[in-house]
């Protein structure tokens, strides 16, 4: 699984000129799986952001983990993040794991997020949706398992 969070100031998702997911201060997650994976890489990548230290505390310094900063999460699907275009002009998608299993995935990781007590909020699986954010910082990282 791969996951490209975004600490944010606020960020929305809209399917069909509809707010579907909408947060303050906290992260934006774009999300993908891979063929082959289970729900230990999603729980790796739960384990992971929720304790990485990436809000600042009273010195500024990133010192303050999503749990701690009681953050919002805004968990949007993205399989173009396996999109391999090292060869010809068009993307490849070999590597995506098949959407049934992507959105099983997706949905777990989502629950697990809701078990640590966060606010989590969502977009549509397979929908074309459109994503608006104000990265705070900015601060972006990428994790893959």
């Amino acid at each position: 699984m791969k996951a490209v969070i975004q600490r944010v100031h606020h960020s929305k998702v809209e399917v069909d000129s509809q707010i579907i997911g909408q947060i303050d201060k906290g992260l934006l997650i774009f999300l993908g799986a891979a063929k082959g994976d289970t729900t230990k890489e999603a729980d790796y990548l739960v384990q992971k952001i929720t304790q990485l230290r990436i809000f600042e505390d009273d010195q500024g310094k990133m010192n303050i983990c999503a749990i701690d900063a009681k953050a919002h999460i805004l968990v949007v699907s993205q399989f173009t993040l396996y999109g391999d275009c090292s060869k010809g002009r068009r993307p490849s998608f070999d590597k995506a794991a098949q959407p049934d299993i992507a959105n099983e995935l997706y949905e777990y990781f989502i629950e697990q997020l809701r078990r640590q007590g966060l606010k989590v909020e969502t977009g549509e699986f397979g929908a074309m949706m459109n994503v608006s954010l104000v990265n705070y910082g900015p601060v972006t990282f990428i994790l893959e398992t």
